[in-house]
């Protein structure tokens, strides 16, 4: 056995020094990790639209004169604001403008007649009273107070049809003057010239039934401008009018902005079976910023849900599959099994499994990043190695 003692004892050194090497020389380097703090703060729950949405204003019109005609005069152009009712384009309106002068010249003749009908009938009228006072003396006959009779009653017809006439004449001056009014093309509201493609000069034709023709001023109201975004079906339960919304905006360089969801389609559309949408329409905050963006630019709508103030969260990327997250405690990874709450693309909130203060891994997106591994963490600014 004594034999026995010195080669045992060199086994178990060799042993050791195995053990020690792999703990020492042989041992994989750290993983360097990006963490972040558990900490306190708000959290929101929120929706975003499935694709870009759209900047569109509720008011604009495409507008036409009704009759066609030849381009005298474009008072407004491109960018210009206008009043309702402000006169945008004018048509040649010489034989408009001669027919209103003869209708009206046509009304004032019938209603000269209606007045001397009219007054030979008051005449005819007296006549009969004052006959029929005659006649009940028996100073006329029965004869002459007929006749006298039918005179009234014609005199009295002639007004009633000098009144049709004037009333006539009245109605070709009015048809007359709304067929000059069509020269005319007005703004229907306040807005501002978006296009205008005709000039002075060349022919506007009108819109035959049923067939459409590009209109000649476009017209938009830059005071009715907001977002509308197609929102996933599965989320079409939860958006409701009245919810704080943010809107980021391209053009703005992804800058969020307050927003409030106004309506929310009452149909989903369906287009394509399989990305089935509902149409989510917000409007900003700040309305005199709104009336600066341009109806068609692409937009984003995150819609809140719902939020909790001075809650632990962390980075939703810090969150395994599993519902679990990687936490450093004296250099290693540890899991810990997490209870979340309100979530969204950035934050979620712990509402177990965590204390303030500690650190929970961020970068997930490597195998050798897994529980029991030894990590450095990597200070912010540093690459990745």
């Amino acid at each position: 056995m004594r034999r026995w003692y010195p080669r045992l004892a060199i086994g178990l050194g060799l042993v050791a020094a195995i053990v020690l090497a792999r703990a020492t020389v042989f041992a994989p380097d750290p993983v360097e990790v990006d963490v972040a703090e558990v900490m306190r703060g708000r959290v929101e729950q929120t929706v975003t639209n499935s694709r870009a949405g759209t900047v569109r204003t509720r008011r604009r019109a495409k507008l036409s004169p009704e009759v066609g005609g030849l381009v005298t005069a474009i008072p407004h152009r491109e960018g210009e604001h206008v009043k309702a009712g402000e006169v945008v384009l004018e048509l040649d309106a010489e034989l408009q403008r001669a027919k209103t002068i003869v209708a009206q010249r046509e009304l004032e003749a019938a209603t000269a007649r209606r007045g001397e009908a009219c007054l030979n009938a008051e005449r005819a009228a007296r006549e009969l009273v004052r006959n029929r006072g005659l006649a009940r003396g028996g100073h006329i006959s029965a004869n002459l107070l007929d006749q006298v009779d039918s005179a009234a009653r014609a005199g009295a017809a002639a007004c009633e049809a000098a009144r049709a006439g004037e009333e006539s004449a009245r109605a070709g001056a009015d048809l007359a003057q709304r067929e000059l009014d069509k020269t005319v093309l007005r703004a229907p509201f306040d807005g501002v010239i978006a296009e205008v493609t005709i000039e002075v000069g060349e022919w506007s034709t009108p819109s035959p039934p049923a067939v459409p023709v590009p209109a000649v001023v476009d017209l938009l109201d830059p005071e009715s401008i907001y977002v509308s975004a197609p929102m996933d079906e599965t989320d079409s339960g939860r958006v409701r009018p009245g919810l704080p919304a943010r809107v980021t905006v391209d053009s703005h360089g992804g800058q969020a902005f307050p927003a409030t969801v106004v309506r929310v389609a009452p149909y989903v559309v369906d287009f394509e079976a399989q990305n089935r949408t509902v149409e989510v329409e917000v409007e900003l905050a700040d309305r005199a910023f709104a009336a600066t963006l341009l109806p068609g630019t692409s937009a984003d709508v995150e819609v809140i849900l719902d939020a909790r103030k001075d809650v632990l969260r962390v980075p939703t990327s810090a969150l395994l599959a599993s519902g679990s997250v990687l936490a450093v405690e004296d250099g290693r990874l540890v899991e810990r099994t997490v209870r979340i709450g309100l979530r969204n693309w950035d934050t979620t909130e712990v509402q177990e499994g965590l204390t303030e203060g500690e650190r929970v891994v961020t970068s997930l997106d490597r195998a050798e990043v897994q529980a029991g591994a030894r990590v450095t963490v990597r200070k912010p600014g540093d690459k990745r190695s």
